[in-house]
């Protein structure tokens, strides 16, 4: 079965090579989703609609955020092969509470990025540095975990003519890591293009996020376990 074309989904799960045997733990240390449409696929008007939409307080993105967190700490974390600290022993701990990450205020879309209560922003932006110094608050633990949510819009159509679907992507990050997994697919949903540039409208555009997540969720309700065992004894 090509999952590619029938899982309407993007996960990017990368996880680290080691003996990660059950009674392992794993502190998660960030958990955010981002407000910046990737609409690379379009030019430079719908650029600068996809930032006037990240700038709309109306597009709200934390029911999507809050969804994903309930549900990745209630049923997908059981399928780990280690045990995830309890959340208020990472967000609660004074050294956490006080860690400043380096680089956000360099990385122009972390303005953009809703954390879920008491998480800290981890961009990609001097990523490594701020791995380090939270390993360092967390030594006690064997690993750190970082998950985060981003969309992006997919063209379907030619020149001006067409549709835009979204493709949802969930990264769940697991520090030191070099073993990748990867599932590709879109949101059920459409919206028109006007003149090739994406209606990038709250109501418009917020409808094709939920449709996404939704998708996202089955897809890992069906798979992650899969890909789980089948990265079980690479762990």
């Amino acid at each position: 079965m090509k999952k590619s074309l029938l899982i309407p989904v993007t996960l990017l799960m990368l996880i680290v090579t080691g003996s990660f045997a059950q009674n392992k733990k794993v502190a998660v240390v960030s958990f955010y989703v981002s407000k910046q449409i990737d609409v690379s696929d379009f030019g430079a008007a719908a650029k600068e609609a996809a930032i006037t939409l990240s700038d709309d307080p109306n597009f709200n993105l934390t029911p999507l955020l809050i969804g994903y967190h309930d549900q990745f700490f209630n049923s997908y974390a059981k399928n780990f092969p280690f045990d995830l600290i309890a959340e208020g022993d990472v967000i609660n701990t004074d050294a956490y509470k006080t860690f400043v990450p380096e680089g956000n205020e360099s990385d122009a879309n972390a303005k953009y990025v809703t954390p879920y209560t008491g998480y800290k922003i981890l961009t990609t932006w001097n990523e490594n540095d701020n791995i380090k110094h939270l390993l360092a608050i967390f030594s006690q633990y064997d690993g750190l975990m970082k998950v985060d949510i981003s969309f992006r819009m997919l063209k379907y159509g030619f020149n001006n003519m067409g549709v835009v679907k979204m493709m949802a992507t969930t990264t769940i990050s697991l520090h030191n890591k070099v073993f990748a997994i990867t599932e590709n697919g879109k949101s059920k949903s459409v919206n028109p293009m006007v003149a090739g540039i994406p209606v990038m409208t709250t109501d418009k555009v917020l409808p094709m996020c939920q449709s996404a997540m939704d998708e996202l969720m089955k897809a890992l309700d069906k798979d992650l376990p899969k890909l789980i065992k089948k990265t079980d004894a690479k762990l």
